[in-house]
């Protein structure tokens, strides 16, 4: 068999060795499911040789183990020769030897692992890859108990399947889920928990998805024994996106394999709104250009089951380390942006196109507010700040991106621990937009020992400690690295945070303490002073009204004394003592002492009452009694005279005050 591609023989040392495995074991074999000649190479410890001989017929031979050192004979291929050979189809592949090396062994059959359920049982099943689908079924039939001929196997990715149907034409990965239906076999009561399940397996499900880019919905009625990749293989017939090229929005969480039915993947019964558009990737929507044809692999299938090298991430052209310009993808961050956080989020959605959606939570915002947010805060609080600075020219890009970056553990660490904030440095413009954000934030230092990294040396991760009068860089660490290399030097850099975040934390709960205490006593002399405020003011208070107080009183003295003299200046003087009828009253006062005055038998009451009222016991306080018999003298008309009182010749009478 001979080699057909456009590739150039220095291009084909220098290339991967994961790609160039997955390249030629589809070369060789006329594999085009991406994933099936990954799961081949897997079984064969990615050994090439025994991978090809596993799939190739025996009557074409099996190739030697000793691939590399015969193909190292081979003289490379010119270019004049690239050129003018056409593409050859998936059945001429490449072999690197020739046919005097090649000897005849027995073949090792591919084994197929099916996980197999039915209701609450799960049958484990192990067969080679030329066993029927019939032969499934009646091992099934021993093992569960359950006809042939009621029995309906259900999960397999290519659509039903007859009884008759050679697995090895379904191409099958190694590891296979199936479930199996009885619709004419009602559940026992020992069943009855996934009574549910069949019911919704056999209920039908109205998908109305949404076609963004046309702007078009289709409301479609599927059944729940459906599977998600059947409905989208029918999507794809109505919007004429390829399977791989569609990217799905409103899929719950819990359907994250396409096998999966939709009656267990989790969603709405029995209506349920998707979205559907073409996945933004230059790799996926460009044409190849004569530039790039000699790294641009032609396939004689585009079905939908064949999956490109921008599922992993990188584009044909970047899977070898040398595409040219016209087979770059779209820049991972516009030239010139005036918006750093509009700059940020083209990066985050680019990153997220080409390597998943499993990646850090970058920051969306300048680098001064990712510092503000990792730095300033409490220092329970603060994390490091990690500085991704990628560079779409470095080989070493998608491999830093796809293996480190995505990586789970990494991904995890670095949420939980640090404000990520990423550049791109690919532009000129936007590599000395950063070194001068750099140099304002961490000082010409940092922005030197950027500017000596190479391309090639990229992308850089900065692990940067906010300290508290500097920024200080902990640790550079560029895209040469592994996995557990990169975790290591970040739990290193925590390491030395966290001793330093401890020390913060001292000394930030030590001065909280003594503001505390500062606020304690600042509050305490404040209530203290409001004490005596309100107590100096009552005090004034009660001072104001005490003189009020004493006014009134003196002024009702004043006008007493002034009704007191205008009486006693009113009264008839006092008659003599003649033979003139004369009455002789003597008047006891409360404190015992007693009055004694002449008064004209014809003299009005009213001039006796007068006349007690100038010695200050007015009428209206007291009244006046007389002896015995007890009367009430101020009861009597004021107008009567002495005789009529009865108050003659003489009367000794006493005060009382009034109740």
């Amino acid at each position: 068999m001979d080699l057909e591609i456009g590739i150039s023989y220095n291009a084909f040392l220098s290339c991967n060795s994961f790609f160039l495995c997955l390249f030629l074991s589809q070369a060789c074999t006329g594999i085009d499911n991406i994933a099936e000649a990954i799961t081949l190479l897997e079984l064969n410890n990615w050994d090439l040789v025994a991978a090809i001989n596993g799939v190739i017929p025996q009557e074409n031979g099996i190739l030697q183990s000793n691939f590399s050192s015969e193909a190292s004979a081979v003289s490379p291929p010119s270019s004049s020769s690239l050129s003018s050979s056409p593409p050859s189809s998936s059945t001429s592949a490449f072999c690197p030897v020739n046919a005097s090396s090649r000897h005849i062994v027995e073949r090792q059959p591919r084994m197929l692992n099916f996980r197999v359920e039915y209701r609450q049982r799960t049958v484990e099943l192990v067969l080679e890859e030329g066993s029927t689908v019939g032969e499934i079924k009646q091992i099934l039939e021993t093992e569960l108990g359950i006809p042939v001929s009621k029995m309906q196997l259900k999960g397999w990715k290519c659509g039903d399947v007859s009884d008759s149907t050679v697995m090895r034409s379904l191409h099958l990965p190694k590891n296979n889920s199936l479930y199996v239906l009885t619709p004419d076999i009602a559940p026992t009561a020992s069943t009855s928990k996934n009574s549910d399940l069949q019911e919704s397996l056999n209920q039908n499900f109205l998908l109305v998805i949404s076609h963004r880019e046309a702007q078009r919905d289709y409301s479609l009625n599927f059944p729940g024994s459906r599977t998600i990749q059947e409905v989208k293989r029918n999507v794809s017939d109505l919007t004429n996106i390829p399977v791989r090229h569609q990217q799905w929005e409103g899929w719950p969480v819990s359907a994250s394999d396409d096998s999966m039915t939709l009656a267990v993947s989790g969603i709405s019964y029995p209506c349920h709104h998707l979205s559907v558009c073409r996945r933004s990737s230059p790799a996926n929507s460009q044409e190849p250009t004569e530039e790039c044809a000699d790294v641009h692999m032609v396939s004689d299938s585009e079905g939908d089951d064949f999956e490109d090298a921008s599922e992993f991430g990188v584009d044909d052209s970047e899977m070898f380390g040398m595409g040219s310009s016209t087979c770059r993808k779209t820049p991972m961050m516009p030239e010139n942006s005036e918006n750093e956080a509009d700059a940020l989020l083209h990066f985050t959605a680019e990153f997220s196109s080409r390597y998943g959606e499993t990646h850090p939570m970058f920051f969306i915002g300048s680098l001064e507010a990712a510092s503000q947010e990792a730095f300033h805060g409490k220092a329970r609080d603060r994390k490091l700040l990690a500085i991704y600075l990628y560079n779409d020219d470095s080989v070493l890009g998608n491999v830093f991106c796809s293996q480190m970056m995505c990586a789970d553990s990494i991904v995890a660490y670095l949420s939980q621990n640090f404000i990520t904030w990423a550049w791109d440095v690919t532009k000129e413009a936007n590599k000395a937009r950063l070194l001068t954000m750099c140099t304002r934030h961490f000082g010409s230092v940092v922005t030197q020992t950027i500017r000596t990294y190479k391309t090639d040396q990229f992308p850089l991760l900065l692990i940067v400690m906010g300290k508290r009068t500097s920024n200080e860089v902990l640790n550079v660490i560029q895209g040469n690295t592994t996995v557990d290399e990169l975790m290591m030097r970040l739990m290193g850099a925590m390491e030395i945070f966290t001793a330093q975040q401890q020390e913060d934390i001292k000394d930030e709960d030590e001065r909280e303490a003594r503001e505390t205490v500062k606020r304690e006593q600042d509050e305490a002399y404040r209530v203290s002073l409001e004490a005596d405020r309100k107590k100096r003011e009552a005090q004034e208070r009660e001072e104001a009204e005490q003189v009020r107080l004493e006014r009134m009183r003196k002024e009702q003295e004043e006008e007493k004394e002034a009704i007191r003299l205008s009486l006693e200046q009113a009264l008839p003087p006092e008659p003599e003592d003649s033979g003139e009828q004369i009455s002789k009253l003597r008047i006891r006062t409360p404190s015992g002492e007693f009055l004694e005055r002449r008064f004209q038998v014809s003299c009005k009451l009213q001039v006796l009452f007068d006349f007690v009222a100038s010695k200050g016991y007015p009428f209206e306080e007291f009244k006046l009694l007389t002896t015995f018999p007890r009367r009430n003298i101020t009861q009597l008309d004021p107008g009567s005279n002495l005789m009529e009182a009865k108050l003659f010749p003489q009367e000794t009478l006493f005060l009382e005050s009034k109740e």
